[in-house]
């Protein structure tokens, strides 16, 4: 699937029931896991898992097996990896103390912008 159409996909979910705050990141070319970043709220922690399992049926529906869930006993913050983009969705408090947002817009979008390793950081010295 095309990753505008997973994109939508996942978005038509979240917003179906009601995700609060949606951001969407394109973070490919910050890292190879992935091209693209949503991040979602929910108003309780049966809310976070519900909005995740709208996401992994919507998935399944169209044909497509999520690569992996994480974080569904605790539902504070519930990962759905779709492949080319991957779903957060957080409990306010959760989202507010790693804020994702501004982890990845921090990071330089151009390899040649991170700082260069020492040669001891290079062998793990």
């Amino acid at each position: 699937m095309q990753i505008d159409a997973l994109k939508t996909l996942a978005l038509d979910a979240l917003e179906e029931l009601k995700a609060k705050d949606i951001a969407q990141l394109d973070v490919s070319r910050l890292t190879s896991v992935t091209d693209l970043m949503l991040i979602a709220s929910g108003t309780s922690t049966r809310h976070v898992s519900a909005l995740a399992g709208s996401v992994v049926e919507k998935a399944k529906e169209n044909g497509i097996q999520p690569l992996g869930v994480e974080g569904e006993n605790g539902a504070d913050w519930v990962l759905v990896d779709l492949g080319d983009v991957v779903v957060h969705v957080m409990m306010p408090e959760t989202r507010e103390l790693y804020d994702l947002e501004r982890l990845w817009a921090d990071l330089p979008s151009d390899p040649e912008g991170l700082p260069a390793r020492s040669e001891g950081e290079a062998h793990g010295a």
